[in-house]
């Protein structure tokens, strides 16, 4: 869902979205409404992994640009102040989860991304192409606007005078390429919120449903077919690839969205069949795998069932399959307790599995990562991690503590995060809002005083309360930093 908010950025408007399934308001009806708002000078845009929100908003902005050459003039109550139109008007960016782990749900939010979908670094590059400024960091969106401001013409600040070119910003991101192994499109990644079952549980629910299913024997072409949800067209989707390319699955994926209540329609067939580039006597074949995935989505609430699959003597043979399904429903109402029983807590993490205990959202990364990080929000989280990277740290792990966290779950994240032996300092990173920052900071000592702490902790506090955490956690301690 994207939210709009006027900073105070001279009148800059900040619009934020996260990955949510299903987004109400998106960036493009956000802009639609700047672009006829006189007071609008500048545009400060928020998005994270998930969708493609964020590479509408940057064809919107070239299209706009492009279509919009006459400058306009704002109301005679403003003095017929001439202003130019969105097309020199600054924007500015940030792209969360660079460095987010892959196949999972990043934080109580629910981000993730669905096959096809483009990664943090190719929105970024999508909004530079437009013109966008993209900054790491929340925090700089405050002077990166007024230099751009500046340099427009819309507001006098020293800044403008300092030289910079106009995307000048994105060079203090110094993106470096991720060293983390990227986990297989189809291993045995498990989502807390929701279930991922293991690939041979999902192979046997194929073969209870009368469709070929066996482990991958080496011969033929992969290609790959799922269902899931449209984000764009606010329903689920059909998402097919040829696969032309092994070492990139989804590099031609291609969605076939269809209307929840009617079902998937038999007349898309011949479209997905000549996207997969199928053989003649294949295509039989394919609405028989189709509408048994689309039947399993609806009847076992799905958020993704990804198969891939190989042409064999005119059939289909499923050899590898990603089933996600959503844990709330049996979490809520017990419902769908034979998919609930497939979960296999023996694959999964023992320390992702004692903070899902406690409400809180914890996940190892891959790699050398010595940097604990305990932040609230997911997309704070995965901005803290790709901003740690983009100064040459490198985070051990992802933790959202919810936006409800208590002085205990702070201290219980604490635990979480000491079992991994690869950490040696944490940085705990708090931007308030239903999070007091004196009730945080209070876990911190609460942690220090119980936990024995023999780490360097490094505390921000922003937000509601802030001044009174940031007072607690100054009381003495050679290890407790804050700032």
């Amino acid at each position: 869902m994207a939210s709009t908010t006027r900073a105070g950025l001279g009148q800059s408007l900040c619009i934020g979205m996260g990955g949510d399934v299903l987004a109400g308001t998106n960036f493009v009806d956000a802009l639609n409404i700047f672009e006829h708002d006189d007071e609008t000078e500048g545009i400060v845009l928020i998005g994270e992994i998930g969708g493609e929100a964020e590479l509408e908003a940057a064809e919107w902005i070239t299209d706009y640009r492009k279509r919009s050459p006459n400058p306009k003039y704002v109301s005679e109550s403003l003095l017929r102040k001439r202003i130019t139109d969105i097309r020199n008007r600054p924007i500015s960016a940030l792209i969360g989860g660079i460095h987010a782990a892959p196949g999972k749900v990043m934080g109580h939010a629910g981000a993730f991304t669905l096959p096809g979908e483009s990664d943090a670094l190719t929105k970024i590059k999508h909004l530079e192409a437009a013109g966008v400024t993209v900054v790491n960091h929340p925090a700089k969106f405050g002077d990166t606007m007024k230099l751009l401001l500046g340099k427009s013409g819309r507001a006098s600040t020293g800044a403008a005078a300092s030289g910079l070119s106009k995307r000048s910003m994105h060079t203090m991101r110094r993106v470096r390429p991720t060293t983390k192994a990227v986990a297989s499109s189809f291993g045995s990644t498990i989502q807390k919120r929701d279930i991922y079952i293991r690939e041979d549980l999902a192979l046997d629910i194929l073969r209870e449903r009368g469709i070929n299913a066996s482990e991958y024997s080496g011969k033929g072409r992969k290609r790959m077919v799922a269902v899931a949800v449209d984000r764009a067209n606010l329903s689920p989707c059909i998402i097919a690839s040829p696969a032309n390319n092994p070492g990139d699955l989804h590099s031609e994926a291609k969605k076939f969205p269809f209307d929840y209540q009617s079902g998937f329609d038999v007349s898309q067939v011949p479209a997905i069949a000549e996207h997969l580039q199928l053989g003649h006597s294949s295509k039989d074949s394919l609405p028989k795998l189709i509408n048994g995935l689309v039947d399993l989505y609806m009847k076992k609430e799905a958020f993704l069932l990804e198969t891939m699959f190989v042409e064999r003597l005119g059939d289909l043979k499923v050899v590898g399959a990603r089933f996600g399904f959503d844990d709330a429903a049996y979490r809520s109402t017990k419902r769908q307790s034979d998919i609930h029983a497939l979960r296999r807590i023996e694959d999964e993490d023992p320390q992702e599995l004692d903070a899902e205990k406690d409400g809180i959202v914890y996940i190892k990364l891959a790699g050398d990562g010595y940097i604990g990080t305990l932040v609230n929000g997911a997309g704070l989280a995965m901005n803290t991690v790709d901003a740690l990277a983009d100064a040459g740290g490198e985070a051990a792990n992802f933790l959202d503590t919810g936006g409800k966290a208590t002085s205990e779950t702070v201290k219980k994240s604490f635990e979480i995060i000491l079992q991994d032996k690869r950490v040696k300092v944490i940085f705990v990173n708090i931007f308030g809002g239903l999070t007091l920052g004196d009730m945080i900071a209070n876990g911190v000592l609460l942690a220090f005083k119980e936990l024995e702490m023999r780490l360097l902790v490094v505390v921000r506090i922003r937000g509601t309360n802030e001044g009174e955490g940031q007072k607690i956690v100054r009381r003495p301690s050679p290890s407790l930093h804050v700032y």
